[in-house]
């Protein structure tokens, strides 16, 4: 569902500045990039790598910062210090969410024993087990199963097939995508003579309000206490994370971030794709840890982390491989030359 808005009323919905408007009640009908968007479409500058763009731009007005004015100067202009979030704002504002309309679907099974709210929808093929809470305007997708006991806060939505384990607690305004899985059994066994024993997963799963979760990503339960994840975090697609693992607020994961069990992340981390971390290890608040990082050892200061080797030709690449193999020989050699040296 679209709406529409006056660039004037836009302006003061996003904290902008509007410069250069003719038309101030000119109606705004949607946000598009630069090279795409029309006359009554507003759009963002804040990369310069999109400079021959915004020059080129037919956009009814263009979200940018002051201090890259200058460079626009053939359309109205949105002047703001961050023109991201404007951006970000104004496509929220002109793209409210369609909400379900309250009630079960007659193909949805849902446990007498289950407690919902009157306001709750709950799609076809949807399963919700005893014990289970549901708060106001929460929204189950298709083909969700809610196991017994599950808790789920005001206003969240479980977008389809997502499955909630016992011993999950949601809560409010929580999002959750397609085919994600919280609370299964964390990877737990125990040796005996070479063959394994499953230890019992006994802990469950709390998440915070305003969480995002993505597509096909995984929160394992705790073993014995929970796993957590706090406030306001962003999880993209195809994460793992551990048993007993804890996120602090904010922080972000790109997709195909692997946590390992009982580590804990602090707050406003930002965490690159592919980033493996490893388990027992505690990284502080305002970490940075750039795409393909492998986590070995803790992390104790705050700042940016990098690990792995960056893409060069493939036979730059074979002879660098080739002299990595012979670093210790070659440290070797320069031990006893500098010994001799000395002597």
């Amino acid at each position: 569902m679209t709406i529409t808005i006056s660039l004037a009323e836009l302006a003061t919905q996003i904290g902008a500045e509007l410069e250069g408007a003719s038309k101030t009640d000119l109606q705004i009908i949607g946000v598009a990039s630069l090279k795409q968007a029309g006359k009554q479409e507003i759009s963002f500058f804040s990369n310069r790598l999109f400079k021959k763009e915004l020059l080129e731009t037919q956009a009814a007005a263009v979200i940018i910062a002051f201090k890259n004015q200058q460079l626009c100067q053939n359309v109205p202009k949105l002047l703001m210090d961050n023109p991201y979030l404007g951006y970000a704002v104004a496509a929220a504002l002109l793209n409210p969410p369609i909400r379900q309309p309250p009630g079960i679907h007659p193909s949805a099974w849902v446990s007498p024993e289950a407690c919902l709210d009157a306001t709750v929808s709950v799609a076809p093929q949807a399963v919700i087990e005893a014990d289970v809470k549901v708060g106001s305007e929460v929204e189950i997708g298709p083909g969700c199963v809610i196991q017994r006991g599950v808790e789920i806060g005001n206003q969240s939505r479980l977008v389809a097939n997502v499955t909630l384990c016992t011993g999950t607690k949601l809560g409010q305004r929580v999002i959750i995508h397609p085919g994600a899985v919280i609370g299964a059994d964390g990877f737990g066994n125990a040796n005996d003579n070479g063959k394994w024993v499953k230890i019992p997963q006994l802990g469950g799963v709390t998440i915070g309000n305003d969480v995002e979760i993505g597509a096909n990503t995984t929160i394992d339960k705790g073993a014995l206490d929970d796993t957590t994840i706090g406030n306001g975090v962003r999880l993209d697609n195809q994460i793992q994370i551990g048993h007993n693992v804890q996120v602090g607020e904010h922080t972000a994961m790109a997709g195909c971030v692997g946590i390992a069990g009982s580590t804990c992340i602090g707050s406003y981390c930002l965490i690159g794709g592919d980033v493996g971390i490893a388990g027992h290890l505690e990284i502080v608040d305002h970490v940075q840890i750039t795409g393909g990082s492998k986590v070995m050892q803790s992390i104790r200061e705050p700042g940016v982390y990098s690990s792995g080797t960056p893409l060069e030709p493939n036979q730059r690449w074979h002879k660098n491989y080739h002299r990595l193999k012979s670093l210790d020989d070659m440290a070797r050699r320069l031990k006893k030359l500098g010994q001799a040296e000395k002597k």
